[in-house]
């Protein structure tokens, strides 16, 4: 789809099933408790299907050198008509994280959604204690725009997030 020298990023296809489900295993022990994977094959196939179009898109990172998995990047909820918006949730793949990546990745994915996708915003909402997640959404453009106290259920409880987004005019 599209690329730098670092990455390139691809339309997730239902071929990308066993890829997928493996890269987030490898991953599992660092995306707890930031980011919660399907835990069946059932649930994989309706998370890979959701993610096929047109409300959500989910991308795969891959490295440009060798066809490597290193990411995976989704938008979520895309509303067209007066809001032309969307929500992100990523994660990168063990032991191919810390060595930029994803925001090569996520710099890519921003530049379809304005360009390809014609969206407007991308919001990512992320918990106050996810330090690197907050760096890459500000290492690549994004701006805090507030804090949702108890915003979402994860792991049993209601937890606070800051709210990033950035501007197709940003």
């Amino acid at each position: 789809m599209t690329s730098n020298n670092t990455v390139s990023l691809h339309p997730l296809q239902i071929t990308d099933l066993e890829a997928l489900q493996e890269a987030a295993n490898k991953s599992q022990d660092r995306l707890v408790p930031w980011y919660s994977t399907p835990q069946t094959v059932e649930s994989w196939r309706e998370f890979m299907q959701r993610r096929l179009g047109p409300n959500d898109l989910g991308f795969l990172v891959r490295r440009t050198s060798d066809d490597t998995l290193v990411g995976f990047i989704d938008i979520t909820n895309i509303v067209r008509g007066v809001f032309q918006s969307g929500y992100l949730s990523y994660f990168s793949v063990s032991p191919h994280e810390g060595q930029g990546f994803m925001a090569s990745g996520l710099r890519l994915l921003v530049e379809h959604a304005f360009t390809e996708l014609h969206l407007h915003r991308l919001e990512a909402n992320i918990r106050p204690e996810n330090e690197k997640s907050i760096a890459l959404v500000k290492r690549t453009g994004f701006a805090r725009e507030g804090y949702s106290p108890r915003y979402l259920k994860l792991d049993g409880a209601w937890r606070d997030h800051e709210r990033w987004a950035i501007l197709a005019e940003a």
